[in-house]
């Protein structure tokens, strides 16, 4: 599955698959215009694989649509609520607001980074702080919301644990965002696991544009 678009300012793309051999992946990329001029992202990981975990991921997928407006850690509760009966899943939303800032918050085991152009090779300019637990069955009771400004060219890269977490020196920046997730997938996906990588540039504002 493949996918790819814009919202303003911001190019992204997906990329993932299921377990070699299953029909269904547990693993989930949600893309929403959350409305003055922000968008959020969200990469959800159903606990194990098949139809259990698909289940899970399209539990937090609905609510994360039908509420895209609400704040990061209100929704992270929302997601809990509606995987109460669920095997729960791994979830990770950012979002891009229109004054160039980038708000995240992540529970479970899925990497959130913002990646730059860096003298030699790509580098991590921030990462996302995780807090253990699973949406739908354990959730901390204190979720920290984190915020870093973005640059144009910045590059979010979002990832389940089916993809091998030190593919960064291998980025091309200057591919677009849907080159570089099929070639992540490709490169770097376990073959035990469902995977999925999104990723999600800041194009910079056009001439004129006012930042809200």
């Amino acid at each position: 599955m493949h996918e790819d678009g814009h919202i303003g300012a911001i190019e992204w793309a997906f990329a993932g698959r299921a377990l070699p051999g299953q029909r269904v992946s547990g693993d989930r990329s949600i893309v929403l215009d959350a409305g003055g001029g922000s968008a959020l992202f969200a990469v959800l990981d159903g606990l194990g694989h098949g139809n259990a975990a698909a289940d899970a991921a399209d539990r937090a997928a609905q609510v994360l649509s039908e509420n895209r407006a609400e704040p990061l850690d209100v929704l992270m509760v929302m997601c809990h609520r509606a995987m109460s009966d669920t095997r729960g899943a791994a979830v990770s939303l950012a979002l891009f607001d229109s004054a160039d800032r980038l708000t995240w918050l992540g529970v479970g085991n899925v990497d959130s980074r913002v990646i730059a152009a860096g003298p030699v090779r790509p580098t991590v300019r921030a990462a996302a702080l995780l807090t253990g637990g699973i949406v739908g069955y354990l959730l901390p009771p204190n979720l920290q919301t984190q915020t870093v400004v973005v640059r144009p060219g910045d590059l979010l890269l979002m990832s389940t644990d089916g993809i091998v977490s030190d593919f960064v020196d291998s980025i091309d920046l200057a591919k677009p965002t849907a080159e570089i997730t099929a070639g992540i997938l490709t490169e770097h996906a376990k073959d035990t696991d469902d995977a999925l990588v999104l990723a999600a540039r800041h194009r910079g504002h056009s001439p004129g544009e006012a930042l809200i």
